[in-house]
């Protein structure tokens, strides 16, 4: 079973039954027992190894990392500040300030679109601040929490993979073996990542033509006739709370955040402390293209957030908003709101690691790598699929990354037009994959920011979703005929293409839909 498409199998399973069941928690913890009993017949380990292999193997060792670690901690504060924002009627006060000044359903979708495109820095990030921002005023518009999560989730993951400056950009320069800028091919490959450009064009186009399909219209239109023009405050909210109160404590978290971020990545350090006890200039000092390469986005998310929760505090308390008490009772609750959010993590990361022990990332490197002799030019595309599906099934875009971009590299020599291409065709697709996903921690978060059932989330996003997935496809088909003209030729042939088919199909479906 290892190396083999069993090692799939619980990953598959898992997500099949969510979007069957309609219920996470079990779906993804049947998908872990699946796994856990391939490991323990293939390693013969009986009943006490698929036990260890589950528990301190996987969920414990999952909740060990300290990448996780991390993440969860973000999410906590993250969690706090909401809670927070909420109390001292920061949020009520931006709804009222957003009915007077932002007049329709469209424009609130429209704000919140541009609001996670400017929140490009890290997807996790994104995903929370967007939701708790931009939740009051969809609220007054009588946008859906589904509608809203969608627009949460493509303003993620697809803005990070295109922006420099990212934790996703540093993640994929990571992946590039020694000797080669990966920073240098991350920016080479940005105009070839079609998937990611295509799902915002989407987005706009979808708000402008003010049409759903799939299951996004039916939820939508339970709320055209439930729209709440009240101007209620949360129970227990300051009524004296002013946007001020939100809008401050947001800049604060992105700011220190960047900080945090280039901090791990070493902006502040001069010199380098060796094993030794001498000292190194440090090649990032000031540099800050290179400390985001470098950073921890983990740690440092954590120590922006935490910088950033505690100023907060400090300026409830100074504007007489909320008592140091009330400010300390948003914790908890802070804490609770993000209690369905961190399990469904975990199980997410332990099915991960059960799939990781039985070998798929080998085996579909080993499709790939099968795959490359003779089909150079549809390799893009190739890879595209590969890398969605791997990424679907495993719930992570950045291990999908690892897998095959040096795959990519190793396959194509410098200077050859498809190299780019294929890259960007990995990235794209790890991207698309981790949109769909049930198990992707973005999707996961997406639904946390918008306060959204998790399931109806990722049942109302697919259609839109493989929508540009299918797009993205023959596009990637279009610029590997076209790589012979030149790379600024084959993009610009395969973007009016590709923008073309999309936009197309949406007038297509909303004839469809309007008869």
């Amino acid at each position: 079973m290892i190396g083999t498409f069993w090692a799939l199998v619980p990953a598959i399973v898992a997500i099949a039954l969510a979007l069957w069941t309609k219920e996470v928690y079990s779906s993804l913890f049947i998908g872990i027992v699946i796994g856990g009993l391939f490991y323990a017949i293939e390693t013969a380990a009986g009943f006490p190894g698929f036990f260890n292999h589950i528990f301190k193997d996987g969920m414990i060792a999952q909740l060990s990392d300290s990448w996780n670690v991390g993440i969860i901690v973000f999410l906590v504060v993250l969690g706090i500040m909401v809670a927070l924002m909420n109390k001292a009627g920061g949020s009520a006060a931006f709804g009222r300030w957003a009915k007077k000044h932002i007049k329709t359903k469209a424009g609130a979708q429209i704000a919140t679109i541009v609001l996670g495109i400017f929140i490009f820095i890290d997807d996790y990030f994104n995903c929370l601040t967007v939701g708790s921002v931009m939740r009051p005023m969809t609220d007054k518009y009588g946008l859906s929490k589904e509608k809203l999560s969608y627009l949460i989730d493509s303003t993620a993951a697809p803005v990070c993979i295109i922006a420099p400056i990212s934790s996703w950009a540093a993640a994929v320069a990571g992946f590039v073996s020694e000797g080669e800028n990966g920073f240098t091919l991350f920016c080479k490959a940005i105009p070839f990542n079609f998937y990611a450009f295509f799902t915002i064009l989407m987005m706009f186009a979808m708000v402008f033509m003010k049409f759903e399909y799939g299951e996004m219209s039916k939820y939508e239109k339970a709320l055209e006739v439930m729209n709440n023009d009240s101007d209620e405050v949360e129970d227990g909210a300051n009524a004296n709370g002013r946007v001020i109160d939100l809008i401050l404590p947001i800049i604060v978290l992105i700011v220190m955040c960047i900080l945090g971020m280039i901090y791990t990545g070493g902006f502040f350090t001069k010199f380098n402390v060796l094993e030794d006890g001498t000292t190194e200039a440090n090649a990032n000092f000031l540099n800050i293209i290179s400390s985001f390469s470098d950073s921890d986005a983990s740690v440092g998310l954590v120590l922006g957030s935490f910088a950033a929760l505690i100023i907060t505090i400090i300026f409830y308390v100074c504007r007489k908003v909320l008592s140091f008490k009330s400010s300390m009772l948003c914790v908890p609750d802070g804490f609770k709101a993000m209690v369905p959010a961190i399990l469904i993590l975990t199980l997410a990361w332990t099915l991960k690691a059960m799939t990781d022990s039985l070998g798929a990332k080998e085996y579909v490197a080993g499709l790939v790598e099968g795959s490359a002799a003779g089909l150079k030019m549809m390799l893009p595309a190739i890879i595209f699929v590969v890398a969605c599906f791997l990424a679907f099934a495993t719930g992570t875009s950045w291990g999908t990354f690892g897998i095959l971009i040096p795959i990519c590299i190793a396959i194509f020599a410098p200077g050859n037009p498809l190299r780019i291409i294929s890259i960007s065709a990995c990235m794209a697709g790890a991207v698309c994959g981790d949109h769909c996903s049930p198990i992707s921690d973005t999707t996961i978060m997406a639904s946390a920011g918008a306060q959204c059932e998790h399931v109806k989330h990722v049942s109302t996003q697919l259609p839109y979703a493989i929508t540009v997935a299918v797009v993205s496809f023959l596009t990637y088909i279009v610029a590997g005929i076209t790589q012979g003209i030149g790379l600024v030729a084959s993009a610009i042939i395969s973007w009016i293409f590709g923008a073309a088919v999309l936009l197309g199909f949406l007038i297509f479906m909303k004839k469809k839909v309007t008869k």
